[in-house]
């Protein structure tokens, strides 16, 4: 399994006088710094203690890493600081940006993310946690964020892509269900244009936290965008899928074939990205997109095979 992981810098590495604007929003210096593994960002992810005992997560990226990454880290700044005060999420304390770094301070969550192949009760927790979240964030606090199709068009087109040049290595029963698989992208990109909840849109198991209360925390905004209140349970369910667990009961409730459809198109953007060259910075992410990728396509098989028709308003009745 091939963690969902990048190649990061530290708190010593970053310009003194990014550290300085640090500290400034800070209010005292920081003593001590402890880097934290996953996700793809090239930059800093450190929970920082400073010298008058105040702790902090902070995340800083530069253009030199990955022109990208810095445009993703305002994202999340803005989203974040728009998410409501009693939110399961974490708080923003500040941010910095110089035109080249950003940085962002942010509260610094006490837990550890669930464990993967996910447990009954964690996935349930987490399950819960995310509905009620959706019912926090509906209508959206920040009504001017992209729609979830903005965010998910090239991607949902994957599969077009790969019919148009298919890799050597392609599925055979990738590639003799093309046709459905575009069909069913199309679906899920319209589905997902609907609602009016601000979604995460990259709910993964290194995003989430569980405090030692046993509470849920869901982190990492960049992503966030308005869509329907059932997308970030199905990208759950995406993710239980890629890690092992049981996905039904997170789907309890959700339209059957909106489901199906929006996991083929997310299969086909993981399909047609996976063989690309690794963006600047993130050598690990095209690896993870394939292992996503191969991880969905026998679910698919289950569900879009000759003998296997979803149902629902999201696909037409067989």
């Amino acid at each position: 399994m091939i963690p969902a992981i990048g190649s990061r810098i530290g708190w010593l590495d970053l310009p003194g006088h990014v550290r300085a604007a640090v500290e400034d929003l800070l209010g005292s210096p920081v003593v001590a710094a402890r880097s934290q593994s996953g996700g793809f960002s090239p930059g800093t992810a450190d929970r920082v203690v400073t010298a008058s005992g105040e702790r902090a997560f902070v995340k800083a990226v530069s253009t030199a890493q990955n022109t990208r990454a810095t445009e993703m880290a305002r994202d999340e700044a803005r989203v974040t600081a728009a998410l409501p005060a009693d939110a399961p999420t974490p708080r923003m304390l500040g941010s910095f940006d110089d035109g080249e770094w950003v940085a962002l301070v942010l509260e610094d969550v006490e837990g550890r993310h669930p464990r993967t192949p996910w447990v009954p009760d964690e996935l349930e927790a987490v399950t819960g946690a995310l509905r009620r979240l959706a019912r926090m964030l509906t209508p959206a606090p920040l009504p001017d964020a992209p729609r979830a199709t903005d965010h998910a068009a090239s991607g949902f087109h994957g599969w077009a892509a790969v019919a148009a040049d298919p890799p050597a290595d392609l599925d055979p029963w990738a590639a003799a269900h093309s046709d459905d698989l575009r069909a069913a992208a199309a679906r899920g990109l319209a589905a997902i244009g609907t609602g009016e909840t601000l979604t995460h849109l990259d709910i993964r198991a290194d995003n989430i936290l569980i405090r030692p209360d046993g509470g849920i925390v869901v982190v990492d905004w960049p992503w966030g965008c308005i869509g329907p209140d059932w997308l970030d349970t199905v990208l759950l369910a995406l993710n239980v899928i890629v890690y092992g667990g049981d996905a039904d009961p997170v789907l309890a409730g959700v339209d059957p074939g909106h489901a199906v459809d929006v996991i083929a198109g997310f299969a086909g953007a993981f399909t047609n990205a996976g063989r690309l060259p690794p963006p600047p910075g993130l050598p690990t992410l095209r690896a993870f997109q394939r292992l996503q990728a191969d991880a969905l396509l026998p679910w698919l098989r289950q569900r879009l095979g000759p003998a296997a028709h979803p149902s629902g308003s999201g696909n037409p009745a067989h």
